[in-house]
């Protein structure tokens, strides 16, 4: 049986990072459950100016502040996806597809996911013309037209933010006016860049493979208008920014559920199973903000604290949880006394933080460099060069584009910049065309966890499932901006490394204009399956792996 955590909390975005903070804090022996990327939809904001105390950030900066703030406290992370749960006794359970948890209280933060809208030939051009995400996919839309559908306070953002990329931004509103604050559909107006349609709807879109036609409609007067490609563009883009859907499935006939699918909850944030609690935007309320999301998970997961004390008492349990480290900040080890080095891509602190992970490794990795010396490539030369000294378990190799070394042809190296990864002197079928800097450095430390090192945890019956299925070659096309891709890389390199049939590949989308012609992809993250299918979105290890055993 597992050991019983104290608090579990399902959600990693900021409702649940603050409750893991408070909790933890409490002397709460906590665990914070995310199956994609910590920081939930903050992760794609582009730039936070109402959040205290930051006076102008990013999503992706604020949330890293806030996991390791609940790193401080000991709060522990589990990367995984919540198939099942129980709430019917004290000890909740939790079963995921890694493995199953229990615990004495639970805070659910799941928070949303954007709603489509639904009009006609919506879903035929996700990913070739229509997206979700400014953050992820606004540079595919540099010098074109671009629609952003929505009235409310993300899409009166994300227009400002699309301004940089588009020749022209237009908003579509539905209502009257915007339903944001009055102050940022003010600065929206005052832009003139961006134009604004009211009591307008999108009726349908067309185009050969991208989306090239659009029909709008007033639905007060009933008038159509259409607004088709410029012949030199070929396309145009459209941000769907209509509201969000409460990510609340799974918990259907576990807990309450509003007919929206929304968790009611009480001033304390506790549902109607007690030591069960819900914070953050699948809530019903009037304002879904990152402050608000912050505030719900503070008192979820000081009100779990007192709950699970009760319970403790109840049962005659000690009222610390001997898992609970209770390690002070001053005191924790650190890598202070590792070797760092100055360079370009990796400083001391980052260079000391990799070093800690490489140092699990049991293998030596090798990173093979295939070489074209053009000039990315040679800037990538520097990169892995920067990163191999960073321990003594990774290796970097340069291999000349013109030589008749094998492995040119064992990684089907066609790309430049280029490189694989090799253990023990042998390919795993991982490559990287182009840098993995930003959030693809991840994938590229997870690679040689997961290939050189002890692997990530997986439940055997996943691990099966991997080396089941059929020889696949997979490229993953990315934008190094995008917050959502590092996870679909991670997920196809965790299933190459099981699976010495399976082959993939990380695609810096920007470096290679005519893949991304020849297979029309304007969003990100989009898997490129033996060259022929095109699955667009974020994906689970769970969902990539059914996509493969169709």
């Amino acid at each position: 049986m597992n050991d019983i955590y104290d608090l579990i909390i399902i959600g990693g975005g900021p409702a649940g990072l603050s409750a893991g903070i408070y909790a933890s804090r409490a002397m709460l022996d906590t665990l914070i459950i995310e199956k994609k990327k910590i920081g939930g939809q903050a992760e794609t904001t582009s730039e936070i100016v109402n959040y205290p105390g930051f006076r102008n950030t990013t999503g992706p900066k604020l949330t890293e502040e806030m996991r390791q703030h609940a790193v401080d406290f000991d709060v522990e992370f589990s990367e995984d996806d919540i198939l099942e749960v129980d709430f019917d006794s004290d000890i909740k359970t939790i079963k995921g597809n890694n493995k199953t948890y229990q615990a004495h209280s639970i805070i659910i933060a799941t928070g949303a996911q954007a709603r489509r809208i639904g009009f006609k030939g919506e879903d035929d051009f996700v990913g070739r013309g229509i997206a979700y995400c400014a953050t992820c996919d606004g540079e595919f839309f540099k010098d074109m037209d671009i629609f952003v559908i929505g009235g409310g306070f993300a899409a009166a953002e994300e227009a400002v933010f699309l301004t940089r990329y588009g020749k022209s931004v237009t908003i579509i509103i539905r209502e009257p006016d915007f339903t944001c604050a009055q102050m940022v559909a003010d600065g929206v107006k005052a832009n003139e860049k961006i134009k604004v349609v009211y009591n307008t709807e999108v009726k349908e879109v067309s185009g050969d493979g991208m989306l090239q036609k659009a029909v709008f409609i007033n639905n007060e007067t009933g008038e159509t208008f259409e607004h088709e490609a410029n012949v030199e563009d070929g396309m145009f883009g459209m941000f769907v920014f209509a509201g969000t859907k409460p990510s609340t499935d799974i918990f259907k006939d576990k807990i309450e559920l509003d007919s929206h699918g929304y968790i009611p909850v009480d001033a304390n944030m506790q549902t109607n199973i007690p030591g069960v609690y819900a914070a953050g935007d699948l809530l019903p309320k009037e304002l879904r903000q990152i402050v608000t999301a912050v505030a719900d998970g503070a008192i979820a997961g000081t009100h779990a604290q007192k709950y699970v004390t009760q319970q403790k008492a109840k049962l005659g349990l000690p009222e610390v949880s001997t898992r609970k480290k209770s390690v002070k900040k001053e005191d924790a080890p650190t890598n202070s006394d590792a070797p760092t080095f100055k360079g370009n891509w990796f400083p001391a602190e980052m260079q000391q933080q990799i070093g800690g992970i490489l140092e699990k490794l049991n293998k030596i990795s090798k990173l093979v460099q295939f070489n074209d010396n053009s000039e990315k490539s040679n800037e990538l030369k520097g990169f892995l060069q920067e990163f191999a000294k960073i321990s003594d378990k990774v290796e970097y190799e340069e291999v000349s584009s013109t030589s008749n070394d094998d492995r040119l042809n064992d990684a089907s190296i066609d790309k430049y910049p280029s490189f694989a990864l090799y253990v023990d002197n042998k390919y795993t079928g991982i490559k990287f065309s182009g840098i993995p800097s930003g959030h693809e450095l991840n994938s590229l430390i997870l690679a040689l966890y997961n290939t050189a090192g002890p692997g990530q945890e997986l439940d055997e019956s996943i691990v099966e499932r991997i080396k089941n299925l059929p020889a696949t070659k997979i490229q993953v096309a990315v934008s190094l901006s995008c917050t959502l891709c590092p996870d679909v890389v991670a997920a196809t390199q965790r299933i190459a490394a099981i699976n010495p049939n399976i082959s993939t590949e990380m695609l810096d989308l920007s470096l290679f204009p005519d893949l991304k012609k020849e297979h029309k992809i304007m969003s990100v993250p989009a898997m490129i399956v033996n060259d022929q299918d095109i699955v667009f979105g974020s994906k689970s290890m769970d969902e990539i792996i059914n996509l493969l055993n169709k």
